[in-house]
């Protein structure tokens, strides 16, 4: 909830301005209901540690069970791999934004301080992995009240603290900051953003295999965890957008010298910065408990499609030694991973951003294809697994939507800030999503067919 708005504040406000990013969030949280929906009913069919891959597999016309699946698992590991170290930047931004706010002149923002951030964070969320994995369900618990009540505290302080704009031009103020020639367009280049805030509701799937009677809790706690996260993220964007102000005081904002719009805010909001330190402590400690979980799920679905023989060293991977109840080896390979994209952030920024960009795309993409397929086996009139929780006789709108709604997201995930970048600027997703797609084709061609398992194949041996 309030990584939300934060997040979302500063790409959707210069391509949107305050209205656009409050109506896009709109439509964004209605879009997710649908794809969490719908994922939702396929992991009460089959809840399974691989998640997409795996239900790409069970349905999908048998022609292409297998290298669909092959391809969607690949993409969908490479969304989670490529999440780690994106959780883990979010959590050194705050740090650093943090640090600037003492002391603006403060050298901390240089590449190599930045990737030494990120990778000191990995090693922290990894190690939780490792010796206190046991803990991570009590631990979530405990930071669930916090968020909570950090929500709380943030709404009391931006409602009674700060200077508020007119609701006319908070939720009719539509800017194009981004210089796209088209307020519209612009609204949905800032898309990205709010969007990726909802992405990952599969984390919930990959760790099926570890809960109890998971066809019928987990898909309802990833509706209503949906539901009223974005409710509650709704109402902390439309905050921040009364207490950011308008026109020159949103460019003050993104400009300052924090670089974190949501700290500015409650520095101009209080006045204090033992106050904005308190208060941005609890958006570090969030954002590093989602790390923690992102690298749980990460470690999760590479174990899963190394078990079916999907990556090489599978044999490695997919061991787990006797008395563990974590898929150690997963959990390094995840960490020797993320470390390493991490790690091109010593030489250019920008090879890392187009690498953590792809997380978007890959992750909506694998959605697509799994949504896809159940979809049109409902065309066909063709029977479905059994399942405790269904959409019903609204399967096949709520699957349309889903389907509409990520094929945007999709799309735009590829779009630059602005127009005609630099090259600096560019946004280089595109360029790596197709290579990982030609190099998963090739490696499926060439020696991958012959040994990777599509899980359907397991479960009709059963």
């Amino acid at each position: 909830m309030l990584m939300k708005g934060n997040s979302a504040a500063s790409y959707g406000l210069t391509n949107g301005g305050t209205g656009g990013v409050i109506w896009v969030t709109v439509g964004v949280i209605v879009g997710a209901l649908c794809m969490i929906a719908s994922i939702g009913e396929m992991a009460s069919m089959a809840p399974t540690a691989g998640g997409q891959y795996h239900w790409v597999s069970e349905f999908a016309p048998k022609s292409v069970e297998k290298p669909l699946s092959y391809i969607v698992g690949w993409l969908a590991l490479l969304g989670w791999v490529t999440g780690c170290p994106s959780a883990a930047q979010l959590t050194s931004t705050l740090v650093q934004g943090l640090i600037l706010l003492h002391n603006e002149n403060a050298n901390v923002a240089t590449l190599w301080q930045t990737t030494l951030f990120i990778m000191i964070f990995l090693i922290i969320a990894v190690a939780f992995n490792v010796f206190l994995a046991g803990k991570l369900p009590l631990a979530e618990g405990i930071f669930l009240i916090v968020h909570v009540f950090g929500y709380f505290a943030f709404l009391i302080v931006l409602w009674t603290m700060s200077d508020h704009a007119p609701a006319s031009d908070v939720f009719g103020t539509f800017s194009d900051g981004g210089g796209w020639g088209n307020t519209g367009l612009s609204c949905l280049v800032g898309i990205t953003t709010p969007l990726w805030c909802f992405l990952g509701p599969d984390a919930g799937a990959h760790m099926s295999e570890e809960l109890k009677d998971a066809g019928k809790v987990l898909p309802s706690a990833m509706v209503w965890a949906t539901f009223f996260n974005g409710l509650l993220g709704l109402t902390m964007i439309i905050t921040l957008c009364f207490c950011i102000g308008t026109g020159d005081a949103i460019d003050d904002v993104l400009n300052s010298s924090t670089g974190i719009p949501i700290i500015q805010v409650l520095y101009n909001a209080t006045g204090s910065f033992n106050g904005t330190v308190v208060l941005t402590t609890v958006l570090i400690v969030l954002s590093m408990v989602g790390t923690i979980t992102v690298i749980a799920a990460t470690s999760r679905q590479m174990w899963a499609f190394a078990r079916d023989k999907g990556l090489p060293f599978s044999s490695y991977i997919e061991y787990v030694r006797p008395g563990w109840d974590i898929p150690f080896n997963a959990i390094i390979v995840t960490l020797v991973l993320s470390l390493l994209i991490s790690a091109l952030n010593f030489g250019s920024d920008v090879a890392l951003n187009a690498i953590i960009s792809l997380s978007n795309a890959a992750l909506i993409f694998s959605y697509m294809a799994s949504i896809g397929c159940i979809r049109l086996k409902r065309f066909r009139n063709e029977p479905l697994l059994p399942r405790r929780w269904s959409l019903g006789k609204f399967g096949a709108p709520v699957n349309d939507a889903a389907l509409a709604f990520l094929a945007v997201g999709f799309v735009m995930s590829f779009f630059p800030i602005s127009p005609l970048p630099a090259p600096a600027d560019m946004n280089w997703g595109i360029a790596i999503f197709g290579f990982v797609i030609f190099a998963a084709v090739i490696n499926y061609v060439v020696s991958a067919r012959k040994h990777y398992i599509a899980p359907v194949a397991l479960v009709k041996e059963m």
